[in-house]
């Protein structure tokens, strides 16, 4: 018999969204229940919002104006392993997931204690979906490119140093063909059908999959996440309206 899945009501200042939060990604379900019930979550702004992509939240130290800390914030500075169940949970629109620090200074992809987001997305035709598949691809031979390099990094200011353009053109081509080699072994895994028909017909955010804990989904209320997501901006990604969470309530 499968196990219920827990369920959550957040209450925003546009409107109640209900969401489920995921068995198999326990440590990112008990940390969520954990802040609800503390009230780590009450009236707390989205502080991040991306037209088509997602919108943010979870920082208990920003508040709306007028708006006083309710708890500690200082002890909320702490990251959860990741619990990443790649393809099972994707970034399909309406699916909850954890924010963290990017690969460069997070290399494990922890997850961060608090801050979460909701993809409201977009939708990708099949072809699309294969050219952003090739831009992933690309993507990673660029870091590993970036990655492979750091480790000569001493080498090659001493050939710029001594003017050696041809030595530090061959020795650039050998890392970016060392970098293009593992990649092709060690290919990012092609969408499943599940998700190119999901991708095609809802939307999403396809190119996050594998790289974040998704650990729930909105089960109603996605308009009100879309109506948030519709908010202008400033150039930081910042809603130039407040907007936030007035409560988070574990329903059982």
């Amino acid at each position: 018999m499968k196990e219920k899945e827990t369920e959550v009501l957040i209450e925003t200042s546009m409107g109640d969204l209900k969401v489920k939060l995921y068995n198999d990604t326990p440590n990112h379900r008990d940390n969520f229940i954990k802040l609800a019930r503390s009230g780590a979550y009450d009236n707390m702004l989205f502080h991040r919002i991306v037209r088509e992509f997602m919108i943010q939240t979870g920082d208990p130290s920003l508040k709306p104006e007028g708006a006083r800390p309710t708890v500690d914030t200082t002890a909320y500075h702490y990251t959860l392993p990741a619990e990443i169940v790649y393809p099972r949970h994707f970034h399909k629109k309406g699916a909850l997931a954890a924010a963290r620090q990017p690969d460069s200074i997070n290399p494990g992809r922890a997850s961060s204690g608090t801050q979460f987001y909701i993809v409201t997305g977009k939708v990708f035709s099949p072809g699309a979906l294969m050219e952003l598949q090739m831009a992933i691809y690309e993507n990673k031979v660029s870091n590993l490119y970036e990655e492979l390099s750091h480790k000569h990094m001493k080498e090659m200011y001493l050939m710029r140093k001594r003017g050696e353009k041809e030595q530090l053109q061959a020795l650039k081509d050998s890392i970016l063909q060392e970098a293009e080699q593992y990649m092709s072994q060690n290919p990012p895994q092609p969408f499943n059908e599940v998700q190119k028909k999901t991708y095609a017909t809802e939307g999403g955010a396809p190119h996050l999959d594998g790289e974040y804990t998704v650990f729930g989904e909105v089960t109603e209320g996605m308009a009100v996440a879309e109506a948030i997501e519709k908010i202008k901006t400033n150039g930081k990604e910042r809603p130039l309206k407040e907007v936030f969470v007035k409560k988070v309530t574990v329903l059982d």
